[in-house]
């Protein structure tokens, strides 16, 4: 049978080398517990699906930022794949060329190289992969976040323009819609990951992003779980077991 590829990028909190941060630890507890896209390894968990999860904090090595800044938006705000500032633009750690080449080879380069493996096992046995971006957002903005629209949807639909074909999107807005939830398509966060060796050329390469709004199951802003947290964990597993019916369907 084939699999969905689960793609959890930002569920860690584990920070594997304290090297280079100036910031105390309140700080960046601080700042774990804002950006920490919380329980979304438990909330997409599936036995049924290959999961590949970043074992490191997003704090410590963004695995969805591009490891080159000229092609990274919040490069700029100096939060590309390897964070100096937090969120309101206080310095949280000084990165020495020599210590970003470093995390990048024994942090970035490997997890990447997991969500490769996954995709190209799935080609090699089926001839197709879909792979399910997992995230979750918080129900304000963000300093940093390019969007500043207060209203945000319970769930976003993040696409790529060549690797997300549009049954999967329709069956996303079926889905959810019919459970009474409101949706975005790529708002308030856009796009979806694909492995660069397939990036725009191999269209049996599929995926799709789904983020959950977080004040659906947790007590925000802290990361406790609300009482609604089963009930969004059952909403994601029919998601997931819709989309993986389909695509043993064809």
């Amino acid at each position: 049978m084939k699999k969905l590829i689960l793609h959890v990028p930002h569920s860690s909190i584990t920070i594997p080398l304290k090297e280079g941060f100036v910031s105390d630890e309140d700080v960046i507890f601080k700042e774990i517990l804002k950006l920490t896209d919380w329980y979304t390894d438990d909330l997409f968990y599936s036995e049924k699906d290959e999961m590949v999860i970043a074992e490191f904090s997003r704090i410590f090595c963004d695995a969805e930022r591009f490891s080159d800044d000229e092609q990274e938006v919040m490069a700029q705000y100096r939060m590309g794949v390897l964070y100096e500032k937090n969120d309101v633009g206080n310095i949280i750690r000084t990165i020495s060329p020599a210590f970003r080449d470093f995390v990048l080879r024994n942090y970035y380069w490997p997890h990447h190289g997991n969500l490769s493996k996954a995709v190209n096992a799935q080609l090699q046995s089926f001839g197709k992969a879909v792979i399910i971006d997992c995230h979750s957002y918080p129900s304000k903005p963000l300093f940093r976040d390019l969007d500043q629209n207060p209203e945000r949807p319970d769930f976003n639909i993040g696409t790529d323009l060549f690797h997300t074909p549009v049954h999967l999107v329709d069956l996303a807005k079926d889905y959810l819609s019919k459970l009474g939830f409101s949706l975005g398509i790529d708002w308030p966060y856009k796009g979806s990951i694909v492995p660069l060796e397939h990036y725009g050329k191999n269209k049996n390469v599929e995926t799709i992003m789904l983020e959950i709004n977080r004040a659906l199951y947790l007590n925000e802003p802290s990361n406790e779980k609300s009482g609604n947290y089963q009930e969004v964990k059952k909403v994601i597993g029919g998601f997931l077991k819709m989309i993986r019916e389909n695509l043993n369907n064809k």
